[in-house]
């Protein structure tokens, strides 16, 4: 066990406080041999802690950092003999990591106050240009038509709910078949179609779908409601993102001269082959 999983596992807070003379991540912090450790290496290892570090204070992560890196760096020095596979993490760890920096900035500048006000103002105007419709209705499953033709009979004299609860095979029949509020898409194509097609209050004919034969009543429709801005910050934020990277990776597509396997020429099964890393 080293020292700062020691030190957090047993919430040890004691300690002396350091002085504060750090001034920039080049500051040294500690040497081991000829090798120096600097206060942005214990920077980094501090972010990449998990959350429930953020309870210890300073004092006491600042020693465990210090003194892990220092066990690793010790451990690291003894090493001789490199194992290829360390010299590969680390080119794909350096590659993963710029490519991180690039996506950072692209963000930055694409994802600004501006766009996504004027990507939600294109949303707002489709919703009015195309104003879509939710629906609220109940239905009854049965399994033949002639069940759900005799259904659709008596619903013209009974209750709907209470003939759901009675007949139908289906998980909403205990609740009277409510099935609450849905838009287009939600349902299978026949069910949906069926629906659309409906005046409020009527019940329908019977629809066979995948799951057999349905008598439906429609309750109540409403115009789908526009979404504040607040609602789908994080949707708009995320596409504007994704659309920036893409305009980018294709630019730089365009200027860089790409070489790629032909299919089949390397065996895809050596990706599971770790033997090959060996010396």
């Amino acid at each position: 066990m080293n020292r700062l999983t020691a030190l957090m596992g047993a919430a040890v807070i004691a300690g002396s406080a350091q002085t504060a003379v750090a001034q920039d991540a080049s500051t040294v912090v500690a040497t081991v041999g000829d090798t120096e450790i600097t206060l942005g290496e214990m920077i980094i290892a501090r972010a990449q802690l998990p959350a429930q570090y953020d309870q210890f204070p300073a004092d006491v992560l600042f020693e465990g950092i210090v003194d892990q890196l220092v066990q690793q760096e010790l451990l690291a020095a003894s090493l001789t003999d490199v194992p290829s596979r360390v010299a590969l993490s680390l080119a794909n760890e350096e590659r993963s990591l710029k490519a991180g920096e690039v996506i950072t900035a692209l963000t930055g500048e694409a994802v600004t106050e501006e766009a996504v006000q004027a990507r939600y103002d294109e949303i707002i105007a489709e919703f009015e240009a195309n104003p879509a419709t939710e629906y609220n209705a109940s239905h009854l499953l049965v399994e033949t038509e002639e069940e759900a033709q005799a259904a659709a009979e008596r619903a013209a004299d009974e209750d709907f709910a209470a003939l759901a609860m009675e007949l139908s095979t289906g998980p909403s029949g205990p609740n009277g078949g409510e099935l609450g509020w849905f838009s287009t898409g939600a349902m299978v194509p026949e069910f949906e179609a069926a629906v659309v097609d409906m005046e409020v209050g009527a019940v329908s004919a019977p629809v066979q779908t995948q799951f057999g034969w349905h008598v439906i009543k429609l309750n109540e429709t409403r115009p789908v409601a526009a979404p504040d801005l607040e609602e789908v910050r994080g949707e708009i934020s995320s596409a504007i993102q994704e659309e920036a990277i893409t305009a980018r990776i294709a630019e730089l597509r365009d200027a860089t001269a790409i070489t790629l396997p032909e299919t089949g020429a390397i065996d895809a099964e050596l990706l599971n082959n770790l033997e090959l890393l060996e010396p």
